[in-house]
């Protein structure tokens, strides 16, 4: 048989979970709408960094000069003086190089 005090607990534990229920559901709401305040800021973020980093670019495309190419046919405009290229060795008698008879007799 039931009792009154069994349907009263009953009720009791039924009306808890109510609430318990009522308050994971608002729960769920708030981090919903916060989730959704986050996904449009990241949105709002991203927007921003990709025109900054345009205006970056832009920037310095601007600053940057053009260098012109080099032009190698015209890089050297005065002339290596005679004296100072490299002579061909000298020989002695014996066809020994200057430099040579100096290492041996030295």
């Amino acid at each position: 048989m039931v009792s009154v005090s069994s349907v009263e607990s009953l009720r009791n534990a039924v009306a808890l979970a109510e609430r318990k229920v009522q308050q994971d559901q608002t729960r769920v709401d708030q981090d919903a709408r916060r989730l959704e305040d986050s996904k449009v800021q990241l949105n709002r973020d991203k927007e921003q960094l990709s025109g900054n980093q345009k205006a970056e670019r832009q920037a310095e495309s601007a600053a940057t000069p053009t260098a012109a190419p080099v032009r190698l046919d015209r890089a050297f405009t005065t002339e290596v003086p005679p004296d100072a290229l490299p002579r061909a060795p000298q020989l002695n008698a014996q066809g020994q190089t200057v430099g040579r008879v100096i290492n041996i007799v030295a």
